[in-house]
């Protein structure tokens, strides 16, 4: 009875990051039938019992992976997910998003391993006569999912110590008196030599045990309250292929075939409109490529939730959505999906995407719940950014930024204090300055994006996709001290129907303090942009001069005309300075 209570109290442990009762359920049964059969034939020869309890293991383990694929609702034949389970258990189990579905192959390991510490402790304690020695494998187990479970869940404070009350128990109970003369018939003086060898004995043992507790006492309390260690950062987790790698690239390619048929959705919501799709977000950028850069954890279908923001509205939706001719790994949801069924995904809890471990297929069709959240905007304009190590990656650009970018940063910044002012100097910059052209090139590095904003417009400058407004706005205002990501998506009909190549869509986000991440439309609002000349000039670079240059009164003709000073308003009066101000931008959360 002990040793199946042990071997319980492993799967108790380990079902702290578990999303239901199930795998705790399985881990019991395995310990009652492990330890139930050696009890049953112990007087059966001791080379029987191995093939039988590995025979009725094998069982066990099928039907307990028929109810795992049952609870999970997976379709195909059981001997296949048997199969699947078997090969790819491990790995699965250490790259499983927290909280772990119990599917069958989350649950084969611990309930395979659970059934031979019964048969391995059960053999040894009942059949040898070596109770403590026959707790070793139930202990064995019972640190496995503490390493498993690692920083995921709080101490297991009650388990342990029933786990040691237990072995105690059993020892007790299972004590024998020793075999020997009565102590009256022993003479005094051996008697009397016998209690001091044993005090003798329990002296020194004693001060071994303090010497130990000294020694290794404050490495064991440190490591005690160190963090424990995650197992699942020495396993790789799913990744994206090439073609996902980067899917701002395949922008230019979907606007050429704007009536390619990629989804069909489902209604997305009360109202009228468009709902946004998330496929990718790209928040790395080296000067070549945004590039996803996510962490992704085989999932079940149901996610962990997003910690909410303050004073934000929340909406629950619910789309149905089927691939037609999609392609690659990444699944278009509306943000932030907290349950999938229908596909197997892993999950990128930082960004709220997910990817299939299989390449997409036409009729590939799964269902998303997502919680949205929707902030007070009115809080932007006093809204700021952080900073710090959190948010360096979202600051980060590559080496050899071109100086006239450098400048248009550093023009729209002047006069923008606020975070919000910046960003929205930067987006109504692009709107107004700029063409969105189906059947521009595809690029976003620092020569594509240099000839976007500067090169002439008789030689097709001045004109992208939404590929490079979005890069653009990213870059420049990572440039003026915000950080950016570039997210990747389509626009869906909200009452459902299909959704086509020239419904992708790239954007940029800016995180803001207790806010969160903003979307931003730098895209054009008519047709007749101003050109970019009129408003900024990139001025040459001079030469190279040992001697400063002299001092002029009156600024360069080559100046920026932004940055040149106004006449001034009066004799003697201070000389006016023409500073770019903006109304507030549009913006939405996504």
């Amino acid at each position: 009875m002990v040793l199946v209570v042990l071997i319980g109290l492993s799967g108790v442990v380990l079902g702290r990051i578990y999303a239901d009762a199930l795998l705790v359920q399985l881990v019991a049964g395995a310990a009652l039938g492990s330890v139930g059969v050696s009890v049953a034939v112990r007087r059966l020869p001791s080379w029987t019992i191995a093939p039988l309890s590995v025979l009725l293991l094998a069982g066990y383990t099928l039907g307990a992976l028929r109810v795992a694929a049952d609870r999970a609702e997976l379709a195909g034949p059981l001997p296949g997910i048997v199969a699947d389970a078997l090969v790819n258990g491990i790995p699965r189990l250490l790259t499983a998003m927290i909280p772990v579905e119990p599917t069958p192959d989350t649950v084969v390991v611990p309930v395979v391993a659970a059934w031979l510490a019964g048969l391995a402790g059960a053999e040894v304690a009942v059949r040898s006569g070596r109770v403590l020695l026959g707790c070793a494998p139930a202990a064995a187990l019972y640190g496995g999912a503490l390493y498993v479970v690692g920083p995921n869940a709080g101490t297991a404070g009650w388990p342990t110590v029933l786990f040691a009350g237990l072995v105690a128990v059993a020892l007790a109970v299972s004590a024998r008196p020793a075999a020997g003369p009565s102590p009256d018939d022993v003479p005094a003086p051996t008697r009397a030599a016998v209690r001091g060898r044993a005090l003798a004995g329990t002296a020194a043992g004693l001060v071994a045990l303090l010497g130990l507790i000294i020694i290794v006492g404050p490495w064991v309390g440190g490591r005690v309250s160190a963090t424990p260690v995650d197992p699942r950062r020495y396993v790789e987790p799913p990744q994206v292929d090439s073609l996902d790698e980067s899917p701002l690239n395949r922008i230019s390619g979907w606007a050429l075939a704007p009536q390619q048929k990629l989804l069909e959705v489902g209604p997305g919501g009360p109202g009228k409109g468009s709902v946004r799709l998330r496929l990718a977000v790209l928040p790395d950028y080296d000067g070549v490529t945004w590039r996803v850069g996510a962490t992704y954890r085989n999932a079940g279908r149901v996610l962990p939730t997003t910690p909410p923001l303050p004073d934000a509205a929340r909406q629950q939706i619910t789309q149905a959505i089927t691939v037609d001719e999609l392609t690659g790994r990444l699944l278009p949801v509306v943000p932030t999906p907290t349950g999938v069924d229908g596909v197997r995904v892993a999950y990128d809890p930082a960004t709220g995407t997910l990817i299939s471990p299989e390449p997409l297929r036409p009729g590939v069709r799964y269902t998303v719940t997502s919680q949205t959240q929707e902030p007070d905007l009115n809080l932007l304009p006093s809204a700021d950014t952080p900073t710090g190590d959190e948010v360096a990656r979202f600051l980060t650009v590559g080496a050899g930024v071109p100086e006239p970018i450098s400048r248009l940063a550093e023009q729209l910044s002047d006069g923008n204090a606020g975070s919000f002012d910046r960003a929205v100097a930067i987006e109504e910059f692009l709107a107004e300055h700029y063409r969105k052209v189906a059947d521009s090139p595809s690029g976003h590095a620092y020569p594509n994006l240099q000839f976007f904003l500067f090169g002439p417009r008789g030689q097709g400058g001045q004109r992208g996709t939404s590929e490079q407004f979005a890069a653009s706005f990213a870059l420049l205002a990572r440039l003026t001290g915000l950080p950016t990501r570039v997210v990747v998506g389509f626009d869906a009909p909200r009452a459902g129907g299909t959704v086509t190549g020239g419904n992708a869509v790239a954007w940029p986000e800016v995180l803001f303090d207790e806010l969160g991440w903003v979307a931003f439309d730098p895209l054009p609002k008519n047709d007749d942009p101003r050109p970019v000349e009129e408003d900024f000039t990139p001025k040459p670079s001079p030469p190279p001069t040992s001697e400063p240059p002299p001092a002029s009164a009156t600024p360069s003709a080559s100046a920026p005309p932004a940055l040149a000073q106004a006449p001034a308003a009066g004799a003697g009066g201070p000389p006016g300075v023409l500073v770019a101000t903006g109304r507030r931008g549009r913006c939405c959360w996504c």
